[in-house]
């Protein structure tokens, strides 16, 4: 590989990782336009698996500006991302596909607890998966998909209570 093939790579690869951490800071923000810019026009989310819905990034959005409200402080942490080209020709219509961990802290909307903490009350994580898509705009997301595994939940007075909802994640594959 060359030193100019070499640099293209970083590029690309900070690029997508712009990308991924725009997409986690438009939800925490609840900034509904700004996530849908991060979509190709036929982007699609899937957020069943947490509880939600699967649907164009338009739809998702609405979904999620209407369910996000009842969480007054939202914090996605996004870790371990795991990042594979697909076609890469540094041209429009190279893909890539990146797995990454999430852990979500949460505060529901309402009055701080009798201590007066806004510390989360509900915590969930799980896995992402992206697939980006070059387009003439820059990166784009095809897709993204939600694979929520656990969720806990803490009420004032009492301990959190766990739960473990996911599956286990197959293997990050080349895209298509």
């Amino acid at each position: 590989m060359t030193q100019r093939v070499e640099l293209a790579a970083l590029i690309d690869r900070l690029a997508i990782d712009t990308l991924i951490t725009d997409y986690a800071g438009t939800v925490d923000d609840g900034d509904w336009d700004a996530y849908r810019q991060l979509f190709t026009p036929e982007g699609r989310a899937d957020y069943r698996s947490a509880g939600g819905i699967e649907g164009s990034a338009g739809e998702v959005s609405a979904w999620l500006a209407e369910t996000m409200r009842m969480f007054a402080m939202r914090q996605h942490l996004v870790v371990n991302r795991r990042l594979r080209f697909g076609v890469r020709e540094q041209d429009v219509g190279d893909t890539a596909r990146v797995r990454a961990d999430y852990v979500n802290p949460m505060r529901f909307a309402g009055e701080p607890d009798a201590e007066g903490t806004t510390t989360p009350d509900f915590t969930c994580g799980g896995r992402y998966e992206f697939t980006a898509l070059r387009t003439h705009s820059g990166w784009r997301l095809r897709q993204v998909v939600v694979r929520e595994k656990w969720r806990s939940t803490r009420t004032t007075g009492k301990p959190w209570d766990q739960a473990v909802v996911g599956q286990r994640t197959p293997p990050l594959t080349e895209p298509g």
